[in-house]
């Protein structure tokens, strides 16, 4: 279990000193060898995204034919400094990947490295602004979503997991962690079947999906309304994408302080460690390959919905 991953790296990150640089520490400590910190900014700020590879005994990058998993952790920011003090719920999407990153380095460590190449990125801004949003405020970013995707998604990853705080709604009332159905090339299809047999074994309950409509699939910048950032990353790459939601019952702002909810964060960081032993290992798959095709070859493509549209239209 991630226990030990997910206090070491709260205590880090839950302060207005958080960096990169103590988050790296602490992945180099627990055995993760490269790590990457690249610092980002414009006038309203900045933040440090951070990329961890946990190298594969026949991981791609060593010339292998295991596939690599990527792991996100989507955020506005870690705190509202200096409107809030302490950490903020929208900082648990990266307390998961780092997390998860970190068991995977003490794992390789121990001596259990898995057959795949796993690449987890986040970032990490301690004095993040925040925006309006319904029903509660959203946090912001000293970066836009485009920075984001151009520091946290890897063309190297062939399936992505991308985690976000889902507490600021009334869609998903559930506290612990759902996830969603894959989302490629603009389609939504259907619900991975590994994944809810994977998310039933690591919680012990029923697996629950978190609901995405279109407009969730699309960029920010068309400036439709989005349930949140969780499925970017698919707006920026070919490859398959389920976004995994820490969720509560209740509507909880992502700028809110005190409710970060460690178990599910550990949960969470642990179905991905499970996820990435079977996608390494080629007995897990976000989505039916053949199926997607037969999708293209009826209907056509849905990469425009990868695009802002027409701003012209209308």
């Amino acid at each position: 279990m991630p226990w030990r991953q997910v206090l070491d790296l709260f205590d880090v990150l839950d302060r207005p000193s958080a960096d990169g640089a103590a988050a790296a520490a602490v992945l180099r400590a627990a055995g993760v060898e490269d790590v990457v910190v690249t610092r980002a900014g414009t006038d309203a700020g900045h933040t440090d995204f951070i990329r961890a590879t946990i190298r594969g005994y026949d991981g791609r990058s060593s010339g292998g034919r295991s596939p690599t998993l990527g792991v996100i952790g989507r955020l506005g920011g870690l705190g509202a400094r200096p409107s809030r003090i302490g950490f903020v719920s929208d900082g648990d999407g990266a307390l998961a990947a780092l997390a998860a990153a970190a068991k995977l380095g003490s794992m390789c460590q121990a001596g259990d490295r898995l057959p795949g190449d796993v690449i987890a990125a986040t970032h990490i801004c301690p004095a993040a602004p925040t925006r309006p949003h319904d029903p509660v405020p959203f946090m912001g970013s000293p970066v836009d979503m485009a920075t984001m995707n151009s520091h946290e998604v890897d063309a190297a990853m062939e399936a992505i997991l991308s985690i976000d705080t889902t507490r600021g709604n009334r869609v998903c009332n559930h506290t612990g962690f759902a996830i969603s159905p894959t989302v490629r090339q603009g389609w939504v299809l259907r619900v991975s079947e590994h994944l809810l047999d994977l998310q039933q074994q690591v919680t012990g309950r029923l697996p629950v999906v978190l609901p995405i409509t279109m407009q969730d699939i699309t960029p920010y910048e068309n400036g439709m309304y989005h349930l949140n950032s969780i499925l970017q990353p698919a707006t920026a790459t070919a490859a398959p994408v389920v976004g995994v939601a820490l969720t509560a019952e209740v509507t909880v702002a992502g700028s809110s302080t005190g409710a970060t909810h460690l178990a599910s964060v550990e949960q969470t960081a642990r179905f991905c460690v499970e996820v990435a032993k079977g996608y390494g290992a080629g007995t897990l798959g976000f989505c039916d390959d053949e199926e997607f095709s037969r999708l293209i070859t009826l209907y056509g493509s849905m990469t425009r919905l990868q695009t802002p549209g027409d701003r012209g239209a209308g």
